[in-house]
């Protein structure tokens, strides 16, 4: 059986420790306040908020919330299923893999030091999360090595 959705406070708490990382002690964007002040208020059914990007999966594998960084603001809060089909994991997803230009490209050490600043972000932001006991793919993988460890002995 599917794991259900992480409930609203998991996702809340997971938000706080993001934006903490992703904005210090800067001022969130306004498109980020406006999404959380959506979230917040949203009356109707959690996962059907309008901030919330679905999979295409029916139902989704993955929610994601284009939160931002402070140096970049496609970086995106994310809710996979895990392989197992038995949590959800969550992922800062620094979402600029994609978009990299080619290495003889005069932006491309520009855009190779942002993307260093996003993992940095992103490993911190997942640590964090790690320690709190909110699911990472690490932990995840961790914990199923522990448990294939456990069933060859």
């Amino acid at each position: 059986m599917r794991a259900k959705e992480p409930d609203q406070s998991r996702v809340q708490q997971a938000v706080d420790t993001y934006l903490k990382f992703a904005y210090e002690d800067q001022p969130l964007p306004m498109v980020t306040k406006s999404m959380l002040a959506a979230l917040k208020s949203w009356a109707g059914e959690f996962y059907r908020c309008p901030v919330f990007v679905r999979g295409i999966d029916n139902p989704p594998t993955r929610y994601s919330l284009r939160l931002g960084n402070r140096y970049y603001p496609h970086m995106k809060l994310a809710m996979e299923i895990s392989p197992n089909d038995q949590q959800w994991l969550f992922k800062a997803d620094t979402h600029d893999r994609h978009c990299c230009p080619p290495s003889n490209s005069p932006e491309f050490a520009a855009f190779n030091e942002l993307m260093q600043k996003n993992q940095r972000l992103a490993e911190a932001i997942e640590t964090a999360w790690a320690e709190q006991g909110i699911p990472t793919l690490k932990t995840f993988l961790r914990e199923d090595l522990a448990r294939r460890q456990a069933a060859a002995h």
